[in-house]
Order: structure tokens, then sequence, then C-alpha cells
């Protein structure tokens, strides 16, 4: 698909930024699960930077669009289809702060899945996250997705009147599961836009 103007396909060389807008949209969660992903001499960022190089899996620059303003990163959108009929997944087999972020996305199967909306602070207010969207949708509807999906604290109030001024609506929460991790919010949301 072709991007609108000031929006590309991210590249190798975007680790570092999508690891950061990544952080910034997980609200310090990533931070916290590479941190215990890191082996002795690496960094947490480096596991973030390491893992958006990766060329298959859900946190890759290859499901991210950058959003750029005057040759600078803005902002971004990492998201990709969900199987119609994904595997059974067993919840115990990994980490158990993620597990109610995916019971929640199982619950959606066949829709296009945005997994980062993030902006730099400076560029936030300037309807890059609507531009962003909206090529998400183009891209769910170009996929044959039946709708998108997106999951997002419940102290996220900001990000919810976004989503939820553009169509998504609530279908499930689950309690967070935080262990040393801060976050003001009890539950994570699952919003959903059907076609």
């Amino acid at each position: 698909m072709k991007l609108p103007e000031y929006h590309r396909w991210a590249e190798p060389g975007d680790h570092g930024v999508l690891a950061e807008l990544g952080n910034m949209a997980g609200e310090g969660m990533p931070f916290y699960l590479w941190s215990k992903l890191a082996e002795p001499g690496q960094s947490a960022w480096d596991v973030g930077r390491d893992r958006a190089l990766r060329e298959s899996g859900a946190f890759s620059y290859r499901n991210a669009v950058i959003r750029e303003v005057e040759g600078k990163v803005a902002a971004t959108l990492i998201g990709y289809p969900l199987d119609d009929d994904p595997e059974p997944v067993d919840y115990n087999e990994m980490p158990e702060m993620a597990a109610p972020l995916q019971q929640l996305e199982d619950q959606v199967p066949g829709t296009w899945y945005v997994n980062i909306l993030a902006a730099y602070p400076e560029f936030r207010g300037q309807g890059f996250g609507c531009e962003l969207l909206s090529i998400a949708e183009m891209l769910a509807r170009d996929s044959a997705r039946r709708g998108l999906s997106i999951i997002v604290s419940d102290s996220n109030a900001r990000a919810r009147r976004l989503y939820e001024r553009i169509g998504y609506a609530e279908v499930a929460q689950r309690p967070m599961v935080k262990e040393d991790w801060q976050n003001p919010g009890e539950n994570w949301v699952l919003l959903l836009k059907n076609f």
C-alpha cells in the first residue's frame, strides 16, 4: 500500500525510535519487561532496540509506519492482522504481566491489531494519531480484516477519548498484573471498531 505524504514504512535504522515510542505507548511496561530480559552487559534499551530490529514478531520494524515532520520521526503506528483462527495459547507459558493482554487480544480474531500508537511529546495534539489510525484502517481493509482492535489502560483517558471519538467501543477488560511496574491503571481495556 502506498502511504500518504509525510508517512513511510519503518526501516531497520528506526529501531531506536521504535523502542522509545513503543515504551511510551506501553506506559513504561516494555522497558520493565526488557530489563528482565537483558543479559549481562546489555541494557533494557538494547533489548528493546534488538526486538524492534527483528524481521518477524509483533514488535518489529516491519510492522511499523513512521510519521515524519521535517525529516524527524514524530510518531509511529505498529500493528498487524490477527489470524481468523489463532492457535490456542497457554497463558502460563508467558510472562504473567502479558497474559491479560493476550487474553484480550484472543477475543478479537480476524481484526487488525493496533499494537503501538505513539508520538513524541513535542508532536502531540497535531492530529498524527488520527492520521495513523486512518492508515491502520486502510491496512485492515487491504488485509480483509473485519475491524480494528486496540488495548489501552483504563487510566489513559486521553487515548480512550481519541479511540471512542473515531468509532472504537469497549469489548472487555482484564485486571493488570503489575509486579514492580508502576502504573495508575487497574485494568486493560479492549476496544474494537467493526467494519
